[in-house]
């Protein structure tokens, strides 16, 4: 089995497979999202202190915070960018 990888910033990588969404964290249903998976442990922060643009949900519930705009995590996903790992 093939494991596709994404670069979601700063070096963090997450398996493109896993990721059902990729959205903006404006709105206050999404803002929700990252305070319930807070309180919950499955939040993820790999903004390394930046201000957060994207937030991916993946199958197994972890929410990921990342500093590179939702369309640049999205267009590596769609590109070469995306690396395969075994």
């Amino acid at each position: 089995m093939e494991i596709k990888l994404v670069n979601i910033g700063f070096g963090n990588i997450v398996a493109a497979n896993r990721i059902i969404s990729i959205i903006s964290p404006e709105s206050a249903p999404i803002k929700r999202i990252i305070q319930e998976a807070r309180e919950k442990g499955m939040l993820i922060d790999a903004t390394y202190g930046r201000r957060t643009r994207a937030v991916i949900v993946t199958d197994s519930a972890h929410v990921i915070l990342s500093a590179v705009q939702p369309e640049t995590v999205a267009n590596r996903l769609g590109s070469k960018e995306v690396t395969d790992a075994e």
